[in-house]
């Protein structure tokens, strides 16, 4: 079993700071999306150690995010971080304004047990071989799967639910036991290419793609397995703000 702890970080960004410091780096996303400019702030702070993967609810909500690293250890790096990324992510205000919780979160998990979930993903797959260390391009599983079934009358929602147990079976740790789609919308993001650092705004290019909320129940299968799956996240782009399992009991 594995010994590794887990924490769920809480944040709420200060609005203005953030969109001021992410303008300045130029970081600000033509979409509105703030994945990027995010994920950019908590490499500000802490390096390679930042908490991934991490979803921005709202103003209101603030940002959660997994982590490692201890109540300690994210104080410690905070404490050695610009003022002007620690006051936009929302650290070291008061509880009023805002201010970082930590909480252990865990780790052991009984087989066959069910909770639910709400997920925001990108719900993309790889189309093309890899060459030259280059992956396919990244395609929208709806369309992926129009094109297979060509005429027929499709929902998207079932798609995405269906990509989502495909993609549990193959991380592993959990099965999908129902799902619905609550959100959905195309959404073009930044994001950047190998060359460029997470504030090199020259290496940076829009990619469009699906962004949507799932939520519904899944079962535990593997206890190690799926704390390694919260740790991780689900699919691509966790970095950006997608893939992050929210759970909370079973109500009745």
């Amino acid at each position: 079993m594995s010994s590794e702890s887990l924490y769920l970080l809480h944040t709420q960004p200060d609005p203005q700071r953030l969109t001021a410091w992410a303008a300045r780096h130029r970081l600000l996303d033509k979409e509105g999306d703030l994945g990027y400019a995010l994920h950019a702030l908590l490499h500000a702070a802490f390096g390679e150690q930042a908490p991934q993967p991490f979803r921005y609810l709202d103003a209101e909500q603030g940002l959660l995010a997994y982590t490692r690293l201890d109540a300690t250890r994210l104080a410690q790096l905070v404490a050695l971080a610009d003022p002007d990324v620690a006051a936009a992510l929302g650290f070291g205000q008061t509880r009023q304004h805002g201010g970082m919780s930590v909480r252990p979160f865990p780790t052991q998990w009984a087989v066959g047990h069910t909770l639910e979930f709400e997920v925001r993903v990108r719900p993309i797959i790889r189309k093309g071989k890899i060459r030259e260390g280059k992956a396919g391009r990244e395609l929208d599983a709806f369309l992926a799967a129009a094109e297979k079934a060509p005429g027929s009358a499709l929902d998207r929602g079932e798609v995405y639910v269906q990509w989502l147990r495909e993609l549990l079976a193959r991380q592993s740790g959990a099965e999908l036991v129902n799902a619905r789609m609550t959100r959905y919308q195309q959404l073009r993001v930044t994001r950047r290419s190998q060359k460029g650092s997470a504030e090199d705004v020259r290496h940076s290019r829009l990619v469009s793609g699906p962004d949507a909320v799932l939520a519904g129940q899944l079962r535990v299968t593997n206890s190690q397995a799926f704390a390694q799956l919260l740790a991780n996240g689900l699919g691509r782009h966790r970095a950006f703000g997608f893939g992050l399992l929210m759970l909370r009991p079973v109500r009745g």
